[in-house]
């Protein structure tokens, strides 16, 4: 059920481990879409002006779950790679315990701040209560988010990328029956697609956690590898915190930008919303090959092949660059189409926003190619604050976009906001790399020494 990325051709390794993080996203964003489609076409356009709405926030909190259950995963891949079995299993129960308490504290306190955040973020009053219900409810399932993340993040360390698919699968079929069931069934509003997105989550991540005990031998662990220890728990959140903050922190700017969207009125809103989602769909080939550089780089990091990293890092970036020109010339030719998935074709303005919206940021794919492989390569090289200074970069760009850009060229700076924000973590993250490669390279004779001391010790003290 294992594999090793540290041996063997990195484009291969790399691109068989990505397509099945592709269709999971696939599978992730058809559920989302569909969530969309349903309140678009059957609540109306303020519903979804008010689910919409709330994407930068719902991005800034589940982003943080999400962040850091990828950077806990990664002290698991390095073990993985330098097979050491016991330090692996003390760091997955370690990342469960943190995980348990990050939790029920950020389910308490965000749930208690929701209103006064869409306050702040000018939310339109037509879609407030809307925009309210839908992420209050969703914010409450964030104990769904940290299982299934968790549990997924350490099967795709391990090298398996194919199981956690499945089960998405299976909760993606759940949330498409629970949406129709709430909305057309029961009658419900906006928060029957939320309840729908948590239970499904939440069923995925139990089936995911059941099937991870049975069939890992690997992950078998003992009462004593249970126990918390202050060593493993403070590596784990050096790894997961920082890669939390960062998207926490990336989605500060896109507050600003969603503030700057909503005083535009509901149909800039409504507009925006239908391209996000249309956006997020499209991006998986490049979003996927960007997480699968996680876990390579944690596996040859472990195994001290640092020369794999970079042949690692320019193969995926190729292969990025050629689906970034796939995926503009999708949206060129089939955006409007697309758009008609989430919109009436009387909105004749709303798709125009919409579409337009689409080609700016599908037209820079290049750029976010670049931000997915090179962050996920410094992640998996242990350099996790890093991720926390390049999400600083993109908010800076967004702020910029918002307040600036958009306030002399209106919708037009709205648009270019993504791209700029690639651009800027483009230019703080390539250098980035660099350093930390040189870095490494100046420790490694340290670290092999260590461990020559450490075999000689060991070696003395079973002679004596």
């Amino acid at each position: 059920m294992t594999k090793n990325m540290t041996t063997g051709s990195p484009i291969k390794l790399i691109v068989g481990f990505a397509i099945p993080m592709f269709l999971g996203m696939l599978f992730q964003q058809f559920y989302s879409m569909v969530d969309t489609m349903i309140v678009g076409r059957y609540l109306g356009v303020n519903p979804l002006a008010g689910v919409g709405s709330t994407s930068s926030l719902n991005f800034m909190v589940i982003g943080f779950c999400m962040g850091v259950c990828n950077g806990f995963a990664i002290p698991v891949a390095q073990m993985f790679g330098a097979k050491e079995e016991e330090k692996l299993r003390r760091f997955v129960t370690n990342s469960a315990w943190l995980c348990i308490g990050f939790s029920v504290v950020m389910t308490l306190v965000v749930v208690i701040l929701c209103r006064p955040i869409l306050q702040l973020m000018n939310t339109p009053a037509e879609i407030f209560d809307y925009a309210y219900l839908y992420i209050v409810i969703i914010f409450g399932g964030i104990p769904c988010t940290f299982l299934y993340n968790l549990v997924a993040g350490i099967i795709r360390s391990l090298g398996d990328s194919k199981t956690p698919v499945v089960f998405l699968a299976i909760s993606s079929l759940i949330n498409i029956i629970l949406d129709i069931v709430s909305i057309l069934g029961l009658h419900m509003g906006v928060e029957g697609p939320a309840l729908a997105t948590v239970i499904s989550q939440g069923v995925s991540g139990l089936i995911c956690l059941f099937y991870m005990k049975k069939k890992y031998p690997i992950l078998h662990t003992t009462k004593e590898e249970w126990r918390m220890d202050g060593k493993y728990m403070k590596r784990l959140c050096f790894m997961g915190i920082p890669m939390g903050l960062q998207y926490s922190v990336t989605a500060i700017g896109t507050l600003v930008l969603q503030a700057a969207i909503n005083g535009m009125g509901a149909a800039v809103v409504a507009g925006v919303t239908a391209a996000q989602k249309i956006n997020a769909f499209i991006s998986c080939p490049v979003e996927a090959l960007g997480q699968t550089m996680a876990p390579y780089t944690g596996q040859n990091m472990g195994a001290g092949k640092l020369e794999r990293i970079g042949q690692g890092l320019r193969a995926a970036s190729f292969v990025g660059f050629v689906m970034s020109a796939l995926c503009f010339l999708t949206a060129y030719l089939t955006g409007e189409r697309l758009v008609l998935l989430f919109l009436d074709a009387k909105e004749a303005e709303i798709i125009a926003y919409a579409y337009h919206f689409l080609l700016y940021c599908t037209g820079f794919y290049c750029l976010l190619t670049l931000v997915n492989v090179v962050r996920f390569t410094i992640q998996g090289m242990g350099f996790s604050v890093f991720a926390i200074i390049s999400g600083v970069m993109e908010m800076i760009a967004r702020v910029l976009a918002a307040v600036v850009i958009a306030g002399r060229f209106g919708f037009v700076g709205i648009c270019l906001a993504h791209p700029m924000a690639w651009l800027f973590a483009d230019l703080f993250l390539i250098p980035a790399f660099f350093f930390c490669k040189k870095k490494i390279v100046k420790e490694m004779p340290k670290k092999e020494a260590e461990i020559l001391k450490k075999e000689f010790t060991l070696a003395v003290n079973k002679n004596s």
